[in-house]
């Protein structure tokens, strides 16, 4: 064979794995996207569910917060298992799962079987969305990942944009008379389709050295999570009992178990489940923080805005779902605009512009909503939605960018992890909040013509608390580096940017 052959057949079989990694990137953002529409898609189907299935307030709030607990208490094991048994197979098994979960929840027979079943979802997409991060970031050289993880902004803003609209679509076409059903059922085909494609182009990947799964860590994990977010999200329909103040406090100690716990096993074998090293990266530590606190708002807004609109305002499913549209597009637009143009310019200020522009939209809505009360119109909302939307999507891209972008990659599956577990944590927390914020200001007997103006002015009270948490995370993002390891000039250098990158064991092997 000669040389101009062989030059010819390694491009052509380097063409070949361009295309297979593009292809593995279209699957997994499609796993991400049937994460993020199930959440959103949820919320907008909340009153038909209460009402269809006769749940009361605290299932309803068991129905997003106990996915969103399983899925944090989950989401490091399910990094974890990825490091250790290979991140396609355990994404594959994430997906079967989550399909399986999905016709559960179609189907249930009562609001205690939906609530189980969520909680099975929530746990399944843990085993599979820690993997979509730690493939991108296995598979990707450093200087490609900022197009990537743009393009995982856009997918975020676009699971924003559809998941309310197709349940609100959904819902009110009440297709073969399942009511709410089919806002589960359709991930049956696209969870099927990704597991047969995935098989196919998904590379595998895992940690260059033998790891073992800290059952233990495990443990103390799910317990300090459960010890937390219980007692929060029960209190108020138990009369906030004196157990439940002791199990959250003692949460807290489970939390500093943990971390003496992890110190002695890394000691010991290297192989925690929590790589505590991690909050050495500055980026990383700082970018959890910001993570967590950024849950807890949207945790609290979305349920409460769902509400507000249904059961406060009177309005239909799909009303609201439109209503939503340009919050979610504006999402998707400022997420590719902040990855590709902004950060590299201005570094972190665009995050800490995304954070004041929210502050000023939830400020706006307040004024709005006291202002028309419960005459309120949707396109009087656009405004204040469109300059939220626009916020979030300068954080929500970024910031995960900006939190692996100094993370060995030996590490990625704990450090991507750890990126989904706090953001979930701090979501369950804001769910479990709304008892406090958002039902702890509406009287327990109310006639008809009380619910709409209670339920705005509690939705205005609990909007007051997401700004002040923005605020918050404005403060926060000061600790973040001025710009993302790979925006620094001279980064790419070190990262291998525009140079092939020696083979390791951490480097994908592609399988036909």
């Amino acid at each position: 064979m000669t040389s101009t052959e062989t030059t010819r057949n390694s491009l052509a079989a380097a063409a070949v794995a361009d295309r297979r990694r593009w292809f593995a990137l279209a699957i997994v953002m499609t796993a991400a996207f049937m994460d993020l529409v199930d959440v959103t898609i949820v919320n907008i189907a909340i009153p038909s569910i209460k009402r269809d299935a006769g749940a009361s307030f605290s299932q309803i709030q068991w129905i997003t917060a106990g996915y969103a607990l399983a899925f944090a208490a989950g989401l490091i094991t399910g990094g974890r298992l990825g490091d250790i048994h290979g991140r396609k197979r355990i994404f594959l098994i994430g997906i079967a799962g989550f399909t399986v979960a999905s016709a559960l929840c179609g189907f249930a027979a009562n609001p205690e079987m939906l609530v189980a079943s969520r909680i099975l979802q929530g746990g399944m997409a843990a085993l599979m969305v820690p993997q979509v991060l730690s493939i991108v970031h296995a598979t990707f050289p450093a200087h490609e990942r900022g197009k990537v993880f743009g393009l995982f902004g856009a997918i975020v803003g676009l699971g924003a944009v559809s998941g309310p609209l197709l349940g609100a679509l959904l819902t009110e076409w009440n297709l073969f008379g399942l009511e709410w059903r089919p806002i589960f059922l359709i991930n049956l085909p696209v969870g099927v389709a990704a597991l047969i494609l995935g098989r196919r182009f998904i590379s595998e990947s895992k940690a260059p050295r033998a790891l073992k799964l800290d059952l233990v860590g495990v443990a103390l994990v799910i317990l300090a999570l459960l010890m937390l977010l219980y007692p929060l999200t029960r209190g108020r329909e138990l009369g906030w009992p004196l157990w439940g103040y002791a199990s959250m406090a003692g949460a807290f100690v489970v939390f500093a178990a943990l971390v003496a716990y992890e110190k002695r096993k890394t000691a010991r074998d290297g192989s925690p489940l929590i790589e505590l090293s991690l909050f050495k990266v500055t980026s990383f530590a700082a970018g959890i923080a910001v993570q967590t606190v950024f849950g807890v708002a949207l945790g609290i807004f979305f349920l409460v805005w769902t509400l507000y609109m249904q059961t406060g305002l009177g309005w239909s499913p799909l009303r609201a779902g439109l209503t939503g549209v340009p919050f979610s597009i504006a999402v998707s637009a400022a997420a590719g605009l902040s990855v590709q143009l902004l950060v590299p310019r201005f570094g972190r200020k665009v995050l800490q512009a995304g954070a004041l522009l929210m502050v000023l939209g939830v400020l706006l809505y307040i004024w709005e909503s006291d202002r028309y009360g419960m005459s309120i119109a949707s396109w009087q909302m656009a405004l204040p939605l469109v300059v939220m939307g626009a916020g979030m999507g300068f954080i929500v891209a970024p910031l995960t960018d900006a939190v692996l972008s100094e993370v060995p990659r030996e590490h990625s599956g704990s450090a991507s992890g750890l990126i989904n577990t706090v953001q979930q944590m701090g979501n369950a927390l804001g769910l479990g909040l709304v008892s406090v914020l958002f039902f702890g200001q509406i009287g327990d007997r109310l006639t008809r013509e009380q619910v709409g103006p209670a339920f705005v002015n509690a939705f205005q009270y609990a909007l007051g608390w997401v700004a002040a948490v923005m605020a918050v995370i404005f403060l926060l993002m000061f600790a973040l580096p001025k710009r993302p390891a790979q925006h620094v000039e001279g980064a790419g250098e070190r990262e291998g940017a525009g140079a092939p990158e020696e083979a390791t064991e951490e480097e994908p092997v592609l399988v036909s």
